[in-house]
């Protein structure tokens, strides 16, 4: 990667954020884009990079269906600089597909401001309009910031309710909740919204968990409001009724002993003999430190970084440039340029930077049968390529060794890796298998189970799609929408991301800016499936070692020596 310029910096002002605050968004009157219902939104914030015009993508809320008028739960979390103008631009979408591009949905507008202007507003909170929109009035966006403790806390909680009103003219409800926290100005931000439980008046919601900051800003007092919805396809959800509570109320007493009357204000206005609409009992609550990637990766936890790489034919012959592994001697192909995305990042969190890579679907010497777990480097006995140099060593010299086949299964790889992750459960070691692959699945219900099976594991699979063939299998795998099954059996944890690389492809040509976006995405996951994996397990993370003091008389540590490459030893 090519390196960025010295730029002399004062360390007491630029280093050291003021605080950090939370950026909450809201959208009034969208524009109507779709013709049988309501715009679909979702919010985009970008930041303005430093001594440079260009705004660089931060995050994306949620899509919220069917609504003009969004508050988006998502939130923002950003170090402000009071000393610093600290650009930000949000743009609105209406989402059309699963797409990452954002080019592929309708553009409802955008707004840019400063993080200062939001946090200086009366209430650090301003409505701006949607400039830019395919329309001359394209709604507004409010903008609020909270500066958010440095609590580490996180509380789970689980409700149930009984005897809630009925809503639906031909059944009875779709109960859900929704949270919110009382701000200073005596506003309110949305911080949960509960699954929607289907044709019930007595619904149990799942136990969810929350950082205390985002719940109440660590603030045991603060007033929390429930209100309780009957969910509506069109988005117009109906209010059940409101209760209100705080995280002390909450966590004082045992589970199932505090109970809330859902009062629906119209009725109690109306009706002298009101009493509720329904009851709203506690079951669980408890609060727990809630360790970060960080703190797992100071205590010693090491990233295991595997490749496999898919050499089936239908990728076409290496040699021809319509191939999707043609070694263009002018820029790196698909499959390089994946490689090289995602193991940048994550070679930084291996102490040795060996990674073991394979290939599938393809003929092997010397009896060229097909292999579906076979090293790039030709050498059975030691898998391992020393960096992402080698591992782009090793996958072009496989090119001019093996043929290229077929069928394309993912199981043989996937049970591999998840052997050895089986050998280290403790937390000193989390796996992360990136499979690139140019099409459909054949070994489809064995690749289910074996994930199935793998989500117990500590391992994350990245799956990235090159070319342009057909990845709905792929969406399936990735269980964001719908958790993963076999034959009944749910995945324990959700451990895939699907991402295709056309979305990535920069238009301006400008690789580098693929590759980051790229690799932004497919591993935005791991750190929360690496936090899920050691708080499902109660793994807690190791001690830190003590700060480095500079040399003493003791050697530095010296790097691994690399592993003898790619040779003349048969692949088997």
């Amino acid at each position: 990667m090519a390196g960025v310029p010295h730029q002399p910096q004062n360390p007491l002002q630029t280093v050291i954020p003021a605080t950090k605050v939370e950026v909450s968004l809201s959208c009034r009157n969208l524009l109507d884009m779709d013709v049988f219902s309501k715009s679909d939104p979702m919010a985009v914030m970008f930041v303005q990079a430093t001594a440079s015009t260009e705004y660089r993508e931060y995050g994306r809320t949620e899509t919220i269906w069917n609504t003009l008028n969004p508050d988006f739960v998502k939130k923002f979390t950003i170090d402000y600089f009071f000393e610093e103008s600290q650009k930000l631009m949000f743009k609105v979408y209406d989402i059309d597909s699963q797409s990452a591009d954002l080019s592929k949905h309708d553009f409802l507008g955008q707004v840019t401001c400063t993080l200062g202007e939001i946090v200086g507003a009366p209430g650090s909170k301003i409505e701006k309009p949607l400039t830019s929109g395919p329309a001359k009035k394209c709604g507004s966006i409010i903008l609020s910031a909270e500066e958010l403790s440095s609590c580490k806390d996180a509380v789970t909680l689980q409700f149930r309710a009984t005897k809630l009103d009925k809503k639906d003219f031909f059944g009875k409800s779709d109960p859900f909740l929704l949270f919110y926290r009382c701000n200073e100005d005596g506003s309110w931000t949305t911080c949960h919204k509960t699954e929607v439980i289907k044709n019930t008046l007595n619904p149990q919601w799942k136990h969810f968990t929350i950082p205390v900051r985002t719940f109440c800003n660590a603030d045991y007092d603060r007033t929390i409001k429930v209100e309780c919805y009957d969910w509506n396809r069109d988005g117009g959800h109906d209010l059940i009724g409101v209760f209100t509570t705080n995280l002390r109320q909450l966590t004082s007493g045992p589970a199932g002993s505090q109970t809330f009357d859902v009062i629906h204000p119209k009725k109690k206005a109306k009706k002298k003999k009101y009493k509720h609409s329904g009851m709203v009992t506690l079951q669980y609550a408890k609060v727990e430190q809630q360790y970060s990637f960080l703190d797992y990766v100071r205590g010693g936890t090491q990233m295991n970084f595997t490749v496999a790489i898919d050499f089936t034919a239908s990728n076409g012959q290496p040699t021809q440039p319509t191939s999707l592994h043609y070694i263009n001697p002018y820029g790196m192909n698909q499959y390089a340029t994946a490689l090289s995305a995602v193991g940048e990042i994550i070679q930084d969190y291996d102490s040795d930077k060996l990674f073991p890579a394979f290939g599938f679907g393809a003929r092997t010497p010397p009896g060229y049968v097909v292999s579906h777990c076979f090293p790039l480097n030709g050498q059975p006995g030691n898998p391992y390529c020393f960096g992402v140099a080698g591992i782009m060593e090793a996958y072009q010299w496989t090119l001019r060794q093996v043929q290229l086949f077929g069928p394309t299964n993912f199981s043989p790889v996937i049970n591999h890796v998840a052997r050895l992750a089986s050998q280290s459960r403790e937390g000193g070691e989390y796996f992360v298998l990136l499979i690139v692959t140019d099409g459909v699945i054949t070994d489809f219900e064995q690749t289910k189970e074996a994930i199935v099976n793998a989500a117990t594991l500590p391992l994350s699979i990245i799956i990235v799609g090159v070319g342009n063939d057909d990845f709905e299998a792929m969406e399936i795998l990735d269980g964001d929408e719908v958790r993963l099954s076999y034959r009944g059996r749910q995945a324990e944890r959700d451990i895939v991301q699907f991402v295709p690389f056309r979305d990535y492809v920069d238009r301006q040509g400008n690789q580098v800016l693929s590759q980051a976006r790229l690799a932004k995405d497919v591993l935005a996951e791991v750190p929360d499936q690496l936090l899920s994996y050691m708080k499902k397990h109660g793994i807690k993370p190791g001690a830190p070692p003590p700060a480095y003091m500079g040399p003493s008389g003791s050697s530095a540590p010296t790097a691994p020596s690399a592993p003898a490459g790619p040779g003349t030893t048969n692949i088997v």
